[in-house]
């Protein structure tokens, strides 16, 4: 099948129902617009829909009703395989994708069976092993390495071939602090450079560092479709999604009767702004 992709809106979901074959509804009405290089975060709690959804973009699941375009092609048209070459799609778990001898190996398979050739290959590995600082590994088993290092070979064997969509399942799980910051960095630098990103978590303080649009789901539809600072700091939204508003927004709530604003998302913001306010009592004091 030839396929004409290319347009504006990367991804279109129109009135998307899903059903599993145990009978529970995932999805219910679900519509929703990516365009060309937007950063999304698709959030909510366990079982909210939001794995369903982005399941849909790859193909894994086909709509019961409604349906899902990616760059303009139908996905019940194509194959899993057609649409990975536009989609890359890293798991929560990483095992569920690696299963080469080695990570050199897991990330050439994809680059060889999308028909590249070799002096391309070896270029693309490069590069991909180099960017998540897994060179030191190439000879390395995957199965040898840590669960946060496993994720970042499954990273590394979809961006070798440079998908147009990035989606992240639950990327955060497993890491610590630091990789987490690492990892928030690496996604804007990917952004910035033109990567459509879809980030799926219930991590809110990750994304409140972030700062993307915010696709909120509860009970298979989507609840709110706003910038992270509208949405995660709207009480009433956050209890809804049975999520817990982001630390930092807990305390400057608190701290509105002293003049602080209340929709404060990121450990950053908070302090420009508490050292605002101390050099200004400083500024008071000397005159």
């Amino acid at each position: 099948m030839s396929l004409s992709w290319g347009c504006l809106s990367l991804i279109e979901a129109e009135n998307v129902y899903f059903t599993y074959p145990n009978g529970v509804e995932a999805l219910k009405g679900v519509s929703v617009r990516i365009d060309d290089g937007e950063f999304v975060a698709i959030m909510g709690q366990n079982g909210a829909g939001k794995t369903t959804l982005v399941k849909h973009f790859i193909g894994l699941l086909k709509p019961t009703r409604g349906r899902v375009l990616v760059d303009g092609v139908d996905t019940r048209t194509v194959s899993v395989a057609q649409l990975a070459r536009k989609v890359g799609f890293v798991f929560q778990n990483p095992d569920h994708q690696l299963f080469s001898e080695t990570v050199e190996e897991e990330v050439v398979f994809a680059l060889r069976n999308f028909g590249f050739d070799e002096k391309t290959i070896r270029e693309r590995v490069d590069w991909a092993l180099n960017l998540l600082d897994l060179t030191e590994y190439r000879k390395s088993s995957p199965f040898m390495l840590s669960g946060g290092e496993r994720k970042r070979v499954a990273l590394a064997s979809v961006l070798a071939w440079d998908p147009k969509i990035l989606i992240l399942d639950e990327p955060t799980i497993g890491q610590d602090a630091y990789q987490k910051e690492r990892l928030r960095h690496f996604i804007i630098q990917l952004n910035q450079q033109g990567k459509t990103v879809i980030v799926v978590t219930h991590d809110i303080e990750f994304i409140a560092e972030c700062e993307p649009r915010v696709v909120l789901m509860a009970n298979g539809k989507i609840i709110a479709d706003r910038g992270a600072r509208e949405v995660l700091t709207d009480p009433a939204l956050i209890k809804e999604s049975s999520l817990v508003p982001p630390e930092i927004t807990q305390v400057f709530i608190r701290l509105n009767d002293l003049g602080f604003p209340r929709k404060v998302l990121g450990v950053y913001e908070a302090k420009r702004l508490i050292l605002e306010r101390l050099r200004g009592g400083l500024h008071n004091e000397r005159t």
